[in-house]
């Protein structure tokens, strides 16, 4: 995956757009799977709240 589409940039301010894994520390994104967020290096998964 692109790096760019990990972030998102609006006018001088840059974000992320996926949490970092909490298990693994910062820089490793968790994969948005719609319904919840995984970790692909060890496999921690946070279900998403419905709003």
């Amino acid at each position: 995956m692109k790096i760019s589409k990990l972030y998102k940039v609006d006018g001088n301010k840059v974000s992320r757009k996926n949490p970092f894994c909490p298990r693994c520390s910062s820089g490793v994104f968790m994969a948005d799977h719609g319904d919840r967020f995984s970790c692909g290096k060890c496999g921690y998964t946070e279900i998403k709240q419905k709003k």
